[in-house]
C-alpha cells in the first residue's frame, strides 16, 4: 500500500518522472531554483504566474535531490513546504518520494474515541537516544500497559538539535534530529500493528522565531491587522488568505494521509487570529472529516484556553461536528491546587475550595463555562458544556506545558504527597473523560521536564534573559542569584536533564506506582470502555468533608444505563462514608476484606470505584 498526499506547492515527484517545484511569492518577480545531486548546484529558471506562483518542472530531477530557492537579493531559502530538511532549517530541502514506501497496515482503520487512553511524549527525551527508532522499541510496553493512543509533541523542523517543537518553521518536514521520514512511517506502522493510535501535535497559531524566511519574500503570508506575541499573525482572513489557509489545510491532510496519523492535537487555537467564516480550525476539521475521515477514524483534539464548547458539538448521530475533544486545563488546575496548595498565576482562579473544583471538573468537564475569571480581570470565560459527552474532555494531572513551564520543570509527583497524587490519578483514569498521561507518569517519574531549545547566540541570550525575568516576578526567584538557578534553556545539560530515567520504573516507590497504573488501565479496558461507546454524563457528585463522591451515567440517555460510582479521600485523616452501591471494580488503600455495604472506612489517599447495574439492590 502506498500513501501520498498531493499538494499544490512544494516539490512533487511526478508519476511520469521528474519533479514539479512550486513556490508562492506574490511580491517577488523572479525566483531561481537551485538544485543539486551530489556536490554540484545548478540553476533553473522558474516561471511566474499572475497569481504569484513560481513553478519549474524538471524531468531530470528525482527523489534525493537537494534544492533551495534564490531570491533577487541573493538570499537562499528552503522550501516552506519541504518534506525534509536534512541540514536543519537554514539548509536546503530534499525531494522526497512518499510513494517509495510500501505500507503494511492496510487493514488499520483506527479506533473509536471512547477507547482513547492518551500518552503524550517528546521524542527527544523519551529515550536516551532521542530518536524515532528508539521510541518505536518502547511501543510494545505502552500497549501492554493499556495505552491506546500515543501523542507526539510537534515534529515540524525547528532550529538546532533540541526543542519542544513549538518553534517549528517548516510544518511539513519532520525534524531530522529524530530520524528520517521512513523512520516516522515505521513508527506509525508499528504502533498500528500494536493497536495504538498515533496523534501528532501541530502548531497553526505561529511560526518559530528562527529560520522563518517567509517574511523576506512572502509578506502576504501574514496579516499585520492582527498582532500576536510573535508579531503579525498568520494570514487566515486578509488579502491572499485563501492560499495561506490551503497551506495549513493541506498540512493537516498531509500528516493523516501521507504518514497515516490517526489525528491531530491543535496547539493553542485561542491564539489563532481569524475573523473569517468558517474559521480555519473548523475548515481543517471539516476537511479531515470529509476526506480521510470517510474511510477511517480520524480525531482532532484542541488546546483552547477559551473553553469554547461550540467547537466540540456533536451531531444527531453522536459524531463530532468539528473537534473531537479538548485538553481540559480546568481539571488540571484544580487538581494542582488541591495537591500542592500553589495559587500563583492562573491557579488563583481555583484557590477557593479546590476539592469542589476538582469534583465539578470530573462531573461536567469545564469549570469555567461562562463565569468571570479573576485572573483575567473579571472577563467571562468559557461556554456551557454539560450537554457534551464527557469523552470530549481530555483530562490529566500533567502535560509538557504544566511541567515544563515551571521554572525548574518539576513534575506533580515531585511536588505532591504521593498518596494524594495517586488518588487524583485514579480519579482521572477511572472517569468517563478521555485520560492522558505525560511520559513517565505511569510510574510517577520525578525527573524534571524543563524548557529547552537550541537557538543561535543572539536569540539564545534573549530567551534565557526573558525566561529568568518572567519568573523574577515570583518571590521564590526574586534577585539575580535566585534567577541564576533557573536552568538555561539553551544549555545542552538542560535538555539532557529532562530525559526520562527508565530505570526508575523498576525502583521503589515507582514500581508500585506502575503496578497501580497498570491495574487502573486494566479496569478501564475491561469495565469502562465497553460501556462508554454510547457516551457518559454526570449523574451526581458531592464533597463529604475532604472526601469526594461522584457518580456518572454510562450509556445512551434512553437506555437502561449503568452508574459508575467513585469515592476518594483527599483529607489528612480516615473518612467514614456510605459504601458506593454496586459491584466493586477497583480499590486503592481499601481493605480487601471489608465487604461492601454499611460504612466504608476510606484512608488518606483511598479510592473505591463500583458499577451499579440496572436491577442492583
Amino acid at each position: 500500500m502506498k500513501r501520498r498526499h498531493a499538494m499544490p506547492f512544494g516539490a512533487e515527484v511526478l508519476a511520469e518522472g521528474g519533479v514539479r517545484f512550486r513556490l508562492w511569492a506574490p511580491s517577488i518577480e523572479r525566483v531561481v531554483l537551485e538544485r543539486a545531486r551530489g556536490d554540484g548546484w545548478q540553476d533553473h529558471a522558474m516561471q511566474r504566474a499572475e497569481d504569484g506562483w513560481h513553478e519549474a518542472r524538471l524531468a531530470q530531477a528525482a527523489a534525493g535531490d537537494r534544492y533551495r530557492y534564490r531570491l533577487p537579493d541573493g538570499l537562499r531559502v528552503p522550501d516552506p513546504a519541504s518534506r525534509l530538511n536534512p541540514d536543519d532549517v537554514h539548509g536546503p530541502s530534499e525531494v522526497v518520494d512518499p510513494g517509495a514506501y510500501a505500507w503494511r497496515d492496510a487493514d488499520w482503520t483506527g479506533r473509536p474515541w471512547h477507547e482513547a487512553v492518551v500518552y503524550e511524549l517528546h521524542l527527544g527525551t523519551f529515550t536516551p537516544e532521542g530518536t524515532l527508532a528508539a521510541a518505536r522499541d518502547r511501543l510494545p510496553g505502552l500497549a501492554e500497559l493499556g495505552i491506546t493512543a500515543v501523542e507526539l509533541m510537534p515534529l515540524a523542523d525547528f532550529p538546532g538539535h533540541r526543542n519542544w517543537g513549538y518553534d517549528g518553521v517548516l510544518p511539513f518536514a519532520p525534524d531530522a534530529s529524530y530520524g528520517t521520514p521512513d523512520d516516522l512511517r515505521r513508527f506509525v506502522e508499528s504502533a498500528h500493528a500494536l493497536g495504538l493510535m498515533v496523534l501528532l501535535d501541530v502548531v497553526y497559531n505561529h511560526l518559530g522565531p528562527e529560520g522563518n524566511y517567509l517574511p523576506a519574500y512572502c509578506p502576504e503570508f501574514f496579516n499585520p491587522a492582527h498582532q500576536t506575541p510573535w508579531g503579525a499573525a498568520i494570514n487566515f482572513d486578509g488579502a491572499g488568505a485563501r492560499t495561506v489557509r490551503d497551506f495549513f489545510v493541506h498540512n493537516a491532510l498531509y500528516w493523516i494521509e501521507e504518514y497515516g496519523f490517526d489525528g491531530l492535537r491543535m496547539d493553542a487555537v485561542h491564539a489563532i487570529r481569524d475573523d473569517s467564516t468558517p474559521p480555519i480550525v473548523e475548515e481543517i476539521c471539516n476537511a479531515l472529516r470529509q476526506g480521510p475521515g470517510r474511510r477511517r477514524q480520524v480525531h482532532v483534539v484542541l488546546e483552547n484556553d477559551l473553553n469554547q464548547a461550540h467547537r466540540l458539538e456533536r451531531g444527531d448521530d453522536g459524531a463530532a461536528l468539528a473537534a473531537t475533544a479538548q485538553w481540559n486545563d480546568d481539571l488540571h488546575h484544580a487538581a494542582h491546587v488541591l495537591l500542592t496548595g500553589e495559587t500563583d498565576g492562573y491557579y488563583a482562579d481555583y484557590a477557593s475550595r479546590p476539592l469542589e473544583q476538582f469534583g465539578l471538573a470530573l462531573a461536567q468537564g469545564f469549570i469555567y463555562s461562562g463565569q468571570p475569571s479573576a485572573f483575567r480581570g473579571g472577563e467571562a470565560r468559557g461556554e456551557p458544556c454539560t450537554h457534551l459527552p464527557l469523552g470530549a474532555f481530555v483530562s490529566f494531572l500533567q502535560t509538557h506545558d504544566q511541567v515544563g513551564n515551571r521554572a525548574m520543570g518539576e513534575r506533580i509527583d515531585a511536588l505532591a504527597d504521593p498518596l494524594l497524587a495517586m488518588a487524583a490519578r485514579s480519579c482521572v483514569l477511572l472517569s468517563p473523560h478521555t485520560p492522558m498521561l505525560f511520559m513517565g507518569e505511569e510510574y510517577a517519574a520525578t525527573t524534571p521536564f524543563q524548557f529547552f531549545c537550541d537557538f543561535g547566540p543572539e536569540l539564545a541570550a534573549a530567551v534565557t534573559a526573558g525566561r529568568r525575568a518572567e519568573f523574577g516576578r515570583f518571590a521564590a526567584f526574586a534577585g539575580e542569584a535566585a534567577q541564576a538557578r533557573i536552568p538555561d534553556p539553551n544549555d545542552p545539560a538542560t535538555f539532557a536533564g529532562s530525559r526520562l530515567d527508565a530505570k526508575q520504573a523498576a525502583q521503589a516507590p515507582h514500581a508500585a506506582a506502575l503496578a497501580i497504573t497498570r491495574e487502573l488501565l486494566r479496569v478501564r479496558r475491561a469495565e469502562l470502555m465497553p460501556r462508554l461507546a454510547d457516551g457518559a454524563r454526570a449523574h451526581q457528585w458531592s464533597c463529604e468533608g475532604d472526601a469526594l463522591r461522584l457518580a456518572w451515567r454510562l450509556g445512551a440517555d434512553d437506555g437502561p444505563g449503568v452508574l459508575l460510582h467513585l469515592v476518594a479521600n483527599f483529607g489528612a485523616d480516615d473518612a467514614e462514608l456510605a459504601w458506593p452501591p454496586g459491584r466493586v471494580i477497583h480499590r486503592l488503600r481499601v481493605d480487601d476484606a471489608a465487604p461492601p455495604g454499611g460504612l466504608l472506612r476510606l484512608p488518606r489517599g483511598g479510592v473505591c470505584a463500583t458499577l451499579e447495574e440496572p436491577g442492583d439492590g
